[in-house]
C-alpha cells in the first residue's frame, strides 16, 4: 500500500491480494497468485472519538487514540523511495518511466533503524525518511535489507538526530479478536494520519510479494489505505504489534472497505534482527502446498486417518519432490472446499503428530536451509517415512 506518483500502470494496492483461506495453504508452491490494481475509490469511515479511551484493563494503562498518536506518531516516518527505470517493451526507448513511490515506517531502536514493507522500497535507487511531520527533519536512508517473503525492509538513517523516537515492541502472539487498535502513517501522502479500530481477525495468511505465504497475519477493520504500508499498527497501550501492509479492496476499490492486514510484530522483530546482522534472510524451503484434513474430509476419502496434510501439490525438482513425496491427482469436492485426492497425508513431523497444515508449515519455518524434516506419511493405506532435506527458498514461489 505504497502510494505511487508518476509510475503508469502501478497499482495503488501494493502487496497482493489476500490469499482464500479454505484450509489450503502453500509452503512457497507459486499456486497463489498477486493481484493487480483497479480504478481508485476513496471509502469514507466514521471517524473514532480521540478522546476516548481504547480499552480498560487492570493495570489501567489503556489509553486514548489521542494519547497514542501523541506518543507514538513521532516515530513514524514519512518514507519516499525514488524508483529506477525498468526495461519496458512498451516505452520506445527502451525504458518504462521511473517514478516517486511513498509510504510509512517507524523507528525501532537508538541506532537508527526503521522498519517498513520490503514493496514500499523495492526497486528504489534512492530513499530518504522525513521526521516530525511536513516541516521536520528529511534524512537520507540505507536500505539496510529487504526480505520479500515477509514484506519486511530495514532502513537506516544517522542516528544523531535527537528527533528519532523509537516505537516500544509489543507481542502479537497474544492479540485477541476485539482488541482495539490504532494504525498510524501516511495514507494518499497524508502525513502522520491517526484511524482506529479493532482487530478482525488473527492467523490469517496474506500474499507476500513473492508468492510466498506470510503466516499469522492479523486482520482489522481500522480504515488503512495506499501510503500507509510500512506503518505500525498499535495496541491499546500503543505499542507495535503488526506492520500494516495490505488491503482488501474488494475488486472495485483501491480504498478502504474495513478489511485491512498486518505483518505481525513478532515475525517482523525476528527478521529484522537477521537483516540488521547479515543484511539478508533464510528462509527453509520444501515445496508443497497442502490442505488440512478434517474428519469429513477423510470420511468422504476413505483414509486411515482424521487428521494431518493433505498434499495438494509439489514443485518439480523440490526437496519434497528429490523426497518422492506425491501430490493428489483426482479433485473432490467437500463441504463446498475442492481438494486434491489421492496423494499423501502427512501425519507426523519429526515424530510428533500433524494434526493440520499449519504444523508443517510451523515445523519448516523451524528450520534452516539444509536441516532436515523426517516426515510420516500415509498413502494407500500404508505407511511410510522419508528425510527431506530442505534447500534455501527461491526467489519467488514455484520457482
Amino acid at each position: 500500500m505504497k502510494k505511487l506518483i508518476k509510475t503508469p500502470f502501478a497499482s495503488a494496492v501494493a502487496g497482493g491480494t489476500v490469499v482464500a483461506v479454505l484450509g489450503l495453504v502453500a509452503i512457497g508452491t507459486g499456486l497463489v497468485d498477486a493481484g493487480g490494481g483497479s480504478t481508485t475509490t476513496t471509502t469514507t469511515v466514521p471517524a473514532a472519538s480521540p478522546q476516548t479511551a481504547l480499552a480498560s484493563d487492570a493495570s489501567g494503562k489503556a489509553l486514548s487514540v489521542n494519547q497514542i498518536y501523541s506518543q507514538d506518531s513521532p516515530g513514524v516516518v514519512f518514507i519516499t523511495a525514488e524508483q529506477k527505470s525498468q526495461p519496458s517493451p512498451f516505452n520506445p526507448f527502451g525504458q518504462s518511466q521511473g517514478g516517486t513511490a511513498t509510504g510509512s515506517g517507524f523507528v525501532i531502536d537508538n541506532d537508527g533503524h526503521i522498519l517498513t514493507n520490503n514493496h514500499v522500497v523495492a526497486g528504489a535507487s534512492s530513499v530518504t525518511v522525513r521526521v516530525g511531520g511536513e516541516d521536520g527533519q528529511t534524512f537520507d536512508a540505507k536500505v539496510i535489507g529487504t526480505d520479500p517473503s515477509t514484506d519486511v525492509a530495514v532502513l537506516e538513517v544517522d542516528s544523531g538526530s535527537d528527533q528519532l523516537q523509537p516505537l516500544e515492541l509489543g507481542s502479537s502472539s497474544n492479540v485477541e479478536v476485539g482488541d482495539p487498535v490504532v494504525a498510524i502513517g501516511n495514507p494518499f501522502g497524508l502525513d502522520r494520519t491517526a484511524t482506529a479500530g479493532i482487530v478482525s481477525a488473527v492467523q490469517r495468511q496474506i500474499n507476500a510479494p513473492n508468492g510466498f505465504t506470510i503466516e499469522n497475519a492479523i486482520q482489522t477493520d481500522a480504515p488503512i489505505n495506499p501510503g500507509n504500508s510500512g506503518g505500525p499498527l498499535l495496541d491499546a497501550e500503543g505499542r507495535v504489534i503488526g506492520i500494516n501492509s495490505q488491503i482488501e479492496s474488494g475488486g472495485q476499490s483501491e480504498g478502504n472497505v474495513g478489511i485491512g492486514f498486518a505483518v505481525p510484530i513478532d515475525t517482523a522483530q525476528e527478521i529484522a534482527q537477521q537483516l540488521i546482522a547479515d543484511g539478508k534472510v533464510e528462509h527453509a524451503y520444501m515445496g508443497i502446498s497442502g490442505a488440512d484434513l478434517t474428519p469429513q474430509i477423510a470420511d468422504v476419502l476413505n483414509l486411515d486417518a482424521n487428521s494431518g496434510a493433505l498434499v495438494q501439490a509439489v514443485v518439480p525438482n523440490s526437496p519434497a519432490d528429490k523426497a518422492g513425496i506425491e501430490a493428489g491427482d483426482a479433485t473432490v469436492t467437500v463441504d463446498g472446499q475442492r481438494i486434491r485426492a489421492g496423494g499423501d497425508v502427512i501425519t507426523e513431523v519429526d515424530g510428533n503428530p500433524v494434526s493440520s497444515m499449519d504444523d508443517v508449515i510451523a515445523a519448516v519455518d523451524g528450520k534452516q536451509p539444509g536441516d532436515s524434516l523426517q516426515l510420516t506419511l500415509l498413502r494407500g493405506g500404508d505407511t511410510r517415512t522419508v528425510s527431506v532435506e530442505l534447500t534455501d527458498r527461491p526467489a519467488q514461489a514455484g520457482g
